[in-house]
């Protein structure tokens, strides 16, 4: 990416507390090789030297998947030295770095970095599971999970701690009033927008339908009708699922390169 961007692009990243995101990979890569033959991820990680495997190409889906998506070696051992060697670098290649579990907050902390405006930032939440699909752990499990994935827990941990200092450079009373002002446009935003969030099979537009992997269901959007052509556009964007919005700037980017 370096090679085709300018010197003074700002990369920023995102990341997800390792015992939510395992939950969630559990269902969603099911199909993976190391889950695939297992009946829960408390069997998983209860049997990991049975289950897992290390060599297959999907082998990240099941362990150190935060480690792996920033481009390091998922089964690098664990060591204090090696959590200092990829904190650091993680810290060196990225200006801000945001943390899931805390929303908005990081957008207010990217609005004000990129100088942007709350409308910059202005989002719904897509890839929302329903309730059905989800797993209550117990705690042993969440400190099995901590540990099968310790590359993973100490940078959370690492950028947790810098996320919340640099809130407090931003100011927390500053912080909290841009919150809640960002929260007053989404709701405003979603009276204008939605209809109701969804089961897939609810869907009225089934271009809309986001990708359903395994026996887990992903919620749509249904939009509201009478819209104006340019909200119509606007809502329709903010709701698009992944895969067809990745299409949809596919097919501009490959009609712009035809056109030149």
């Amino acid at each position: 990416v370096e090679k085709v961007m300018p010197k003074d692009t700002f990369y920023f990243t995102i990341l997800r507390n390792p015992v939510s995101l395992m939950e969630s990979s559990f269902a969603y890569y099911k199909y993976s090789s190391s889950f695939y033959n297992v009946t829960s991820l408390e069997d998983f990680i209860q049997n990991t030297s049975k289950f897992y495997r290390s060599k297959e190409y999907d082998s990240a889906f099941a362990k150190n998947l935060l480690t792996h998506d920033l481009g390091f070696h998922h089964n690098a051992p664990d060591s204090p030295k090696q959590y200092k060697l990829l904190t650091n670098a993680v810290d060196t290649i990225f200006d801000l770095v945001l943390i899931t579990e805390y929303f908005d907050e990081s957008l207010v902390l990217l609005k004000d970095a990129l100088c942007w405006t709350f409308d910059d930032v202005l989002s719904f939440p897509l890839n929302i599971r329903s309730n059905t699909s989800r797993k209550i752990l117990s705690e042993e499990t969440k400190e099995r999970i901590k540990s099968w994935n310790q590359l993973d827990w100490q940078l959370y941990v690492h950028f947790n701690n810098s996320f919340w200092n640099r809130v407090e450079k931003f100011g927390r009373e500053r912080m909290e009033k841009e919150v809640e002002e960002l929260r007053k446009r989404r709701e405003q935003l979603s009276e204008k927008c939605l209809d109701a969030q969804v089961e897939p099979n609810k869907l009225k537009d089934k271009a809309m339908v986001p990708y359903q992997p395994y026996l887990i269901r992903i919620l749509g959007y249904n939009l509201k009708p009478g819209l104006s052509i340019n909200d119509q556009i606007l809502c329709h964007r903010l709701v698009l699922p992944e895969i067809p919005y990745t299409q949809l700037l596919w097919d501009k980017q490959i009609g712009n390169k035809t056109k030149t």
